[in-house]
């Protein structure tokens, strides 16, 4: 995985974008990005979008196409990363940056292909959707993009196609913002992160935003 300087943030921001890659496989070390796409977010509102489809100049795994439906003849004449990189990053500027799964996906692939471009990855702060529906949304048994749109009664229709799965995203990021806000109960002692009210085995607690790199945990005293 190819890191970058950005840090991984556990809190609601209203000016953001969110933004969603198809790639011709799992693998950021061995395939190539096909599709780019982002919205822009003022107040908690789209504002802007942007998407290109990339011309990874190998043919696109029948795999692949399956979920995103995307073919070799469709990137035939689509950019390549070195000509949509910089327009991308030019749209997103020094924004936080907000996806999902994507410190262990997208991220790696855009810094991958940054890195071989610029010799640098993205300085970005960002939020990943997955690590913020784990935490407000404990009861869903899987935690998929998907997931969340059926939860909060959100259309995934188009979805494995970049700018629908940004634009469904950007949904979804505003109802668990709610939650969020709810939840919070301070600031945790040990990293700064953000205190969720959490359930265990053993009754309620205040648990770290920030775990597992935060572990801190605080005991809610019954009032009886």
């Amino acid at each position: 995985m190819t890191r970058g300087g950005g840090r991984r943030l556990a809190k609601y921001v209203p000016d953001y974008v969110v933004f969603d890659l198809e790639t011709t496989g799992v693998s950021s070390q061995r395939d190539e990005i096909i599709e780019i796409s982002a919205v822009k977010v003022k107040n908690g509102a789209v504002v802007e979008t942007y998407s290109t489809l990339v011309n990874p100049g190998r043919p696109i795994p029948g795999a692949a196409s399956a979920v995103n439906h995307i073919t070799d003849e469709m990137v035939a004449g689509a950019p390549d990363i070195a000509a949509a990189l910089p327009q991308f990053l030019a749209f997103v500027g020094d924004c936080v940056l907000v996806g999902h799964n994507i410190q262990s996906f997208d991220l790696s692939f855009l810094n991958r292909a940054s890195s071989d471009l610029y010799g640098k990855t993205l300085e970005n702060d960002y939020i990943d959707t997955l690590y913020m529906a784990r935490s407000c949304l404990p009861q869903l048994k899987h935690h998929r993009l998907v997931d969340l749109a059926s939860h909060f009664g959100i259309s995934a229709e188009g979805a494995h196609r970049a700018l629908n799965d940004c634009l469904m995203n950007q949904k979804c990021f505003e109802e668990m913002a709610k939650l969020l806000k709810d939840m919070n109960t301070g600031v945790c002692p040990k990293c700064g992160g953000e205190l969720v009210r959490r359930k265990g085995k053993f009754g309620e607690f205040y648990g770290c935003s920030s775990y597992p790199a935060c572990r801190f945990t605080k005991t809610i005293k019954s009032s009886c």
